[in-house]
């Protein structure tokens, strides 16, 4: 099986940065492409930022220029770099990521158990 775990979410106050860590691990064959999504109270998980296996990218408008997402495919993890937080940067943040594990012919979705951010002061 596979697992996605998430770290480095906490308190920060307006105008702080955060660095989120998502490892993936387990029967890995390859992994297409990676992201973060969000989910705030009394919302909808939505997209923050996507990364595909050739590097491509796309970030939701809310945090374009603000946060930066990378990926090191050797150690199967993505990055998100969040600058120049908000109090609307609130949320539980979740990895995401389209796997095909080994000995299989298709991609499935695999998601983190989520990781709170909170930007108060």
């Amino acid at each position: 099986q596979v697992q996605l775990v998430e770290s480095g979410g906490g308190l920060v106050q307006p105008g702080g940065s955060l660095r989120l860590s998502c490892a993936a691990s387990g029967s890995i064959g390859s992994i297409y492409a990676m992201g973060w999504y969000r989910q705030a109270p009394g919302k909808q998980r939505e997209l923050v930022a996507r990364i595909t296996s050739s590097t491509n990218t796309n970030y939701a408008d809310s945090v374009k220029g603000r946060f930066t997402i990378s990926r090191d495919n050797a150690k199967n993890t993505v990055y998100l770099q969040m600058n120049s937080l908000k109090s609307e940067d609130t949320a539980v943040y979740y990895c995401n990521a389209d796997i095909r594990t080994l000995g299989a012919t298709r991609l499935t979705d695999y998601w983190g158990q989520g990781t709170q951010v909170t930007v108060s002061s």
